[in-house]
């Protein structure tokens, strides 16, 4: 037995939950760039503001379709509410984003004098803000994997079902 897999299993939970925050990072990773690259693509007819928003939801899409997935496999919610608890942690994010986008670009990029690239630095950031609001906020809302308690998966210890077979801990 592994070390890790001693005691009360706590040690293997927190290593899948880990193993989840990262293949949830990988996929907002891709959903990011797909976000960043139609941002650049929008901004030839679009303001800054508004491409950033269009953007978003290029991104958006591309994460539900990732992390219904591959990372929130087995959500006990019907697609309905994925979708509706998706919608409205991503509108937080979404938010998050835009105000540090336009925080980055318009007063601390040029307090400090950054010109090259400035509206790329300032939306990259953006991008990533809300990385640890949106993790919690599809776990335990959008793809939630327990049923009752008000549908929130809190804890990292116990049985997770929508952890891959991969990261489950299998008897010898």
């Amino acid at each position: 037995m592994n070390r890790i897999d001693e005691g009360n299993g706590g040690g293997a939970a927190w290593l899948r939950e880990s193993r989840r925050f990262l293949r949830f990072l990988a996929a907002g990773g891709l959903a990011a760039v797909a976000n960043f690259g139609s941002r650049i693509v929008l901004s030839q007819w679009l303001a800054f503001a508004p491409a950033v928003i269009l953007a978003y939801l290029v991104g958006l899409a591309t994460a539900f379709a990732l992390f219904r997935g591959f990372i929130f496999t087995r959500p006990h919610r019907p697609l309905r509410q994925q979708l509706f608890w998706f919608v409205v942690v991503n509108l937080v994010a979404m938010l998050q984003t835009v105000l540090i986008s336009l925080l980055l670009a318009d007063v601390i990029l040029p307090h400090l004098h950054v010109v090259w690239h400035a509206r790329e630095i300032a939306h990259a950031g953006g991008i990533v803000a809300p990385v640890f609001t949106s993790y919690f906020g599809h776990k335990w809302l959008s793809f939630s994997t327990l049923q009752g308690n008000n549908g929130h998966d809190r804890g990292i210890s116990g049985a997770d079902s929508s952890v891959s077979a991969a990261d489950r801990h299998q008897p010898p």
